[in-house]
């Protein structure tokens, strides 16, 4: 039988994902070759199982989706060891095939479908309880489907892989190497986003500027190495100091901000002063570290203005800081 042409441009062009462009090649696929099932398999040699992906039956004998037999069992594995893509006597051919047995299948044809990597990522096969024979063409159109969806499931495979990419991307832009907390441009774009949501919906975003005393003679008694690994010690310490919601940041060197609407503003001021002090032990050093200077303010009704914000909470840090100063 012909192929249809208007309607595999039909399939082909209006498709937007693989089920979409599998399930009219199947109903074509079932009309060229004349036998009852016609499916798409999915194959994981590594655990050794092929699975039914979408099928369509037209007939008594039912594939249905879902299913997974032993990858070993099946015809698809014999038909592309023994480079025979067809054959209307499945029994005197594969009689070991218990899979097919328990199907029925009599009338068999299949083709490979090869990922973007060139290894197997399925089958696209036709079957029947009864003894069909067909043209050698009939044979190429499976190959021309099957390869229509290689083509699919390529640009998907590269789609996803693009996707992954560009989070990747998007994560490293807005996060701190060292800390792997949120960097600065990420603190100022959710500093944005938290003041447009207050002037909409009412209340405040409480900003704490958290500035580490001391960490310049932690550097110069111990090394840069050293004071990097406190820094990351310090980020975890924060972080287990703020409710969840709250955006942790590092705002550069030495400094971090707590971004939270919660409005509790000195008892949160308390639970990070707490967070950062006592004895820091790791690689043979042992540090007395006497805790962080933090500065707390409240965004203003109408404030919207992030950078400001912060300058707001740098200085209420080093007026803390005097203090602290001033105490010792």
């Amino acid at each position: 039988m012909d192929i249809p042409i208007d309607r595999l441009a039909d399939s082909v062009s209006n498709a937007e994902d693989l089920e979409g462009l599998t399930r009219p090649l199947l109903e074509l696929l079932e009309q060229v070759t004349g036998l009852e099932s016609t499916y798409l398999t999915r194959i994981d040699e590594q655990r050794g199982v092929q699975h039914v992906q979408y099928a369509r039956n037209s007939g008594e004998m039912q594939i249905p989706e879902g299913l997974s037999v032993p990858w070993e069992d099946t015809l698809c594995k014999r038909a592309l060891e023994s480079a025979q893509p067809f054959t209307d006597d499945v029994s005197g051919c594969w009689g070991d095939s218990d899979a097919a047995r328990q199907l029925g299948i009599k009338t068999y044809m299949s083709q490979p479908v090869r990922g973007i990597d060139g290894g197997l990522y399925g089958t696209l096969c036709a079957a029947s309880s009864r003894r069909v024979s067909a043209a050698v063409t009939t044979t190429k159109v499976l190959g021309l489907f099957a390869r229509l969806i290689a083509h699919q499931v390529e640009r998907e495979q590269l789609l996803q892989a693009l996707r992954r990419t560009n989070a990747e991307l998007s994560s490293h832009a807005l996060t701190d190497p060292l800390t792997g907390v949120a960097n600065r441009r990420a603190l100022i774009l959710e500093l944005r986003r938290r003041l447009a949501r207050a002037n909409r919906e009412g209340g405040g975003v409480d900003v704490a500027f958290v500035d580490l005393d001391g960490f310049k003679a932690i550097n110069d008694q111990h090394g840069h190495e050293a004071g990097d690994r406190f820094l990351v010690y310090i980020a975890s310490r924060l972080s287990s100091g703020i409710r969840n919601g709250d955006l942790l940041a590092r705002y550069g060197g030495d400094e971090f901000v707590i971004v939270t609407g919660h409005g509790d503003g000195p008892a949160l001021r308390d639970r990070l002063e707490k967070a950062t002090m006592g004895q820091y032990l790791a690689h043979g050093l042992v540090i007395d570290y006497p805790g962080a200077s933090v500065g707390l303010v409240t965004s203003s009704p109408g404030e919207s203005d992030a950078e400001s914000l912060l300058a707001r909470a740098d200085a209420a840090m080093y007026e803390k800081k005097k203090a602290r100063k001033a105490a010792r």
